[in-house]
């Protein structure tokens, strides 16, 4: 049956989460046990099976993936008056989780195909109160991290990487999450597997790992109960969004796929559009999830990227801008970062189209379609 001429075509959004395994099957025994909150045998299980996927030896589940920078950071023993190196194009999470610890962030450029930090650049902006640098696998692909692991042993610095947006990708066949000291995920419910909110940390330090378990249950030592041995975090995952995270990780390939496939759909289809946009570069080593499939459109076109993503959204089409540049934030603008030219120019022009698994192919035509009717 055909779709009457004047009935409007459905929004399409920029992100929709995929709960097709067995979430519901797991948060149902959850309810009919009552673990609900901070213990279960689902918390114990998903962190497993994730430490497993990542190929580390711990991964300590969190209530989101702002809290997993900041255990991180804080099981590091990074304090005030230390610095840490973090790129400007990222989500301010990132930025935020440094000033939390009272230290400082400091901002470094990104390469401009790629939109994640240069190591290239990193050398300068160490100083003798650098302690850690911070990565962050933007959109989906892993941060060029063997030479950034060399410039930090090198200067006796620690690296945390921050994989939010990145489960699954690789880097050299190695996978996300055991290429620095310790990895941050994020599972937020626009990410490639969700818990709704929650995050994890994963690392191969034995002693890092036992600091973060203390100081996310408050600081209560595990053997002895009610004894707070250090001021703690309540960054505890709860039972029912494990449950989710494990049905969601067991599926993994299954959404990696899906991304895979609307990657490949967007790749043949913008061609036609010629020079009036700028397709996703993959590194030669990387092994790219698409957390969001990210163009940057020409500088010779008549409208700006936000005009372009208003004539968008009134065609129903939702997309969303590059991150703005932590160095132009009001909490950030301050610090005396220097120039930062690619980080501007791609957050001028850069664009994240709807990508998620459950975009069919006539999907992808109507956007194309509608990017082609308003890129002018």
């Amino acid at each position: 049956m055909t779709q009457p001429a004047d009935t409007p075509l459905p929004r399409i959004s920029v992100a929709v989460p995929r709960l097709d395994g067995n979430e519901r099957k797991y948060v149902l025994e959850c309810i009919d046990t009552t673990w609900i909150s901070s213990l279960g045998r689902f918390i114990g299980e998903f962190e497993a099976a994730f430490a497993t996927y990542c190929g580390v030896k711990h991964a300590i589940a969190v209530n989101n993936g702002t809290t997993a920078l900041h255990l991180a950071l804080v099981a590091m023993g990074i304090g005030p008056g230390d610095e840490v190196i973090v790129p400007s194009l990222t989500y301010i999470a990132s930025a935020n989780a440094v000033t939390y610890c009272g230290a400082t962030p400091v901002l470094v450029d990104n390469d401009p195909r790629t939109f994640n930090m240069d190591p290239a650049l990193l050398e300068a902006k160490i100083t003798p109160r650098t302690k850690a640098i911070m990565p962050v696998h933007v959109y989906g692909q892993s941060a060029d991290m063997d030479p950034i692991m060399e410039i930090a042993r090198r200067h006796g610095l620690q690296v945390i990487e921050d994989a939010a947006e990145a489960v699954g990708a690789k880097y050299k066949g190695r996978m996300t999450g055991g290429l620095g000291d310790c990895a941050t995920f994020s599972f937020f419910g626009n990410k490639i597997i969700t818990t709704g909110e929650g995050g994890m940390v994963t690392t191969n330090d034995d002693a890092m790992a036992e600091r973060m378990r203390l100081y996310r249950s408050q600081g209560m030592d595990p053997k002895r109960r009610y004894w707070f041995p250090v001021v703690g975090f309540n960054y505890r995952m709860t039972n029912i969004q494990a449950a989710i995270g494990l049905a969601q990780l067991e599926r993994i390939e299954h959404h990696l796929a899906a991304r895979r496939r609307v990657a490949d759909l967007y790749n043949a289809k913008l061609a036609r559009l010629g020079n009036r946009l700028t397709l996703p570069y993959v590194e030669p080593f990387a092994e790219h999830v698409f957390w969001m499939y990210t163009v940057r459109l020409s500088d010779r076109l008549a409208k700006s990227r936000d005009q372009v993503m208003l004539d968008l959204d009134a065609l129903g089409i939702e997309t969303r801008p590059v991150f703005y540049p932590m160095h132009i934030m009001p909490p950030y603008e301050g610090l005396d970062s220097g120039p930062l030219p690619m980080a501007d120019a791609c957050s001028a022009d850069g664009m994240n189209l709807p990508t998620h698994g459950d975009l069919t192919e006539a999907d992808i035509d109507r956007i194309v379609d509608a990017l082609d009717q308003v890129l002018v």
